[in-house]
């Protein structure tokens, strides 16, 4: 069987220097600028993922993001330790939480944040 191997994440938005700079402020993610056919590119290391920044213009034939639940991929996940302490850090860096910090079984938490075109970015920790 071939061997699959996560790679990226690729985000489309209207506001690429502003969807930037969220994921830089909140979660210190590495910028990484570079060009691509002759145009800006931004790409991202967050948490040890690729995540691509795609921008949209009004030109472009891309349909609005849904309103979450949905089926297909609802969010991405960011394992992080002392949930508590990192919402009320994130908050005061102006994060909106769509659910706070919960424990949904022994042993682990999980709270979710609202990103940018309304992608919905899970924190969770796991004890232990």
């Amino acid at each position: 069987m071939a061997a699959f191997v996560y790679d990226h994440i690729h985000l489309r938005t209207a506001d690429p220097e502003g969807t930037t700079g969220f994921y830089e402020t909140m979660f210190g993610a590495e910028v990484i600028r570079t060009t691509q056919d002759g145009k800006p590119r931004i790409d991202l290391k967050l948490g040890g993922m690729n995540v691509f920044i795609a921008p949209v213009g009004p030109q472009d034939a891309v349909a609005a993001a849904p309103a979450s639940p949905y089926r297909g991929l609802d969010h991405f996940g960011l394992r992080v330790t002392g949930i508590d302490a990192v919402v009320a850090a994130l908050k005061e860096k102006g994060a909106e939480f769509t659910m706070e910090p919960t424990t949904i079984r022994p042993g682990v938490r999980i709270a979710f944040l609202r990103g940018p075109d309304g992608v919905a970015i899970e924190l969770l920790e796991r004890a232990g």
